[in-house]
């Protein structure tokens, strides 16, 4: 299956589920078809983790919900090391981690020590439990959900973990015809939390999922290409409103996401506008903003988008 095909049967069985679903569809997409991970941030009760259920449904692969609060602890993510009487022998305990999708629920309602957990498994595809490496299964994606960090009981993610997420989205409030059509839904008998009832398929098999993220790789970037998504990058080390541009892996993480955006629309190679698609939701979270800039209200998101605004755009 190529990856136009399984974008749109993703959106179409969002859209049937998740009112207003479009950018987080697109989202959504791009970061599996590039094995990338998702923040999705947002206040309560906006569907992001209805929007993550449904995408593993879709995507016909195993799912599992990690709860987080101030007394989940690292061995309650990535399992531990049982002593069974009978065998008189350690055995080991997997835990919720080892899933296809993985739902890291108000992420952020959890001290640093349990979200740095998170950290191996998203990157390297496995976790350490006691000392002895353990394998993910694959594919293996994180979406990791947060409520804006000025709401009670949170932390803040480290730099590292945050730069580990290929796209952060915004999960706000709906218009007011995307919430009139929800309790027009909800009138009519639907239960979010009776997703079975929806009758959601999955609309592709994990060979044809795996041949799409092939794909994608595959896509060509000309050097002009790249180099605006270098351009990009280096501007935000060198604006005066930030006082942390992005890394080199955000650097990598625009080109692949671009490379899928391009993919979507299906064609085999990306233009500074897949570039330009992708680069609030992959650049956004991975900076900081300058304490002069965060006391004028200026945010991450509107420095990136006046970057795009004045960094040169390749022609040709």
């Amino acid at each position: 299956m190529n990856p136009e095909e399984l974008a749109g049967r993703i959106a179409a069985g969002m859209a049937r589920v998740v009112v207003g679903s479009e950018r987080t569809a697109f989202a959504l997409t791009v970061a599996v078809l590039a094995r990338g991970h998702v923040l999705i941030e947002g206040v309560p009760g906006t569907g992001k983790t209805l929007a993550v259920r449904v995408l593993a449904a879709l995507l016909g692969l195993e799912f599992r919900r990690i709860q987080f609060t101030p007394d989940v602890m690292p061995a309650d993510v990535v399992g531990t090391t049982v002593f069974n009487p009978q065998r008189a022998e350690f055995a080991t305990r997997t835990g919720p981690i080892f899933a296809n999708v993985v739902l890291a629920d108000e992420i952020n309602r959890t001290p640093a020590k349990t979200q740095a957990a998170l950290l191996e498994a998203m990157e390297e595809g496995r976790v350490t439990i006691d000392g002895v490496t353990v394998p993910l299964p694959q594919p293996f994606l994180v979406c990791a959900t947060q409520n804006p960090i000025e709401y009670e009981g949170t932390y803040p993610l480290p730099e590292a973990q945050l730069d580990r997420f290929l796209v952060k989205i915004s999960s706000g409030y709906p218009n007011r015809a995307d919430e009139l059509a929800l309790l027009a839904r909800v009138a009519e008998g639907f239960d979010a939390r009776e997703l079975e009832a929806s009758a959601i398929t999955p609309v592709c098999s994990r060979t044809e999922l795996a041949e799409a993220a092939s794909a994608v790789r595959r896509v060509h970037l000309s050097d002009g290409v790249r180099g605006y998504a270098y351009d990009l990058v280096a501007a935000t080390r060198t604006s005066t409103h930030l006082s942390l541009g992005v890394s080199p892996r955000g650097g990598v993480a625009l080109v692949v996401a671009s490379q899928a955006a391009a993919a979507i629309e299906g064609r085999t190679f990306a233009t500074p506008d897949d570039v330009k698609a992708v680069a609030t939701d992959v650049l956004a979270h991975r900076v900081i903003v300058a304490p002069e800039a965060d006391i004028e209200g200026t945010t991450a998101e509107a420095i990136v988008a006046d970057l795009l605004a004045t960094v040169p755009v390749p022609r040709g």
